[in-house]
């Protein structure tokens, strides 16, 4: 079992690593490799059928996969606030986010509740739970 600093330092590392990524060029520019570690070989991430981005995603290829899912959907996908509203396995973080649609250039700002397993240091699942899909999926379409 993970402790709560344990579960913390995880998913913070994990945040920060993703920034760096993204910073670096994410898909296709920037190594996965910073981000690896903080993901359990067999992590699974679950997003909504309805979103362009939508399915399981499993594996560190999953993951990776998923990052050029999202690059190819948000021209900006920024995490403006997060608030972590559980501090033990499963971590539920709320976090407010402002996108842009690379397809239609269309603005939003929504939040994402997600659910986050992390077990023996390493995150092992994902659960995000989008506000409004339709509305996601409505500006992300030409």
């Amino acid at each position: 079992m993970t402790t709560t600093t344990d579960a913390l330092s995880v998913l913070k590392g994990m945040y920060a690593a993703e920034a760096e990524y993204l910073a670096a060029g994410g898909p296709g520019q920037a190594t996965f490799a910073p981000l690896a570690p903080f993901f359990a070989p067999s992590v699974v991430l679950y997003q909504a059928d309805s979103l362009p981005y939508g399915g399981i995603w499993r594996g560190h290829e999953g993951m990776e996969r998923f990052f050029t899912a999202m690059s190819d959907t948000w021209d900006v996908f920024d995490m403006v606030e997060q608030s972590f509203l559980s501090e033990t396995s499963p971590l539920v973080v709320l976090t407010h986010v402002h996108a842009r649609a690379r397809a239609t250039g269309d603005e939003l700002d929504f939040p994402i509740l997600q659910t986050i397993t992390v077990e023996g240091g390493r995150i092992t699942e994902v659960r995000p739970f989008y506000w409004d899909t339709a509305a996601i999926a409505a500006a992300c379409t030409n």
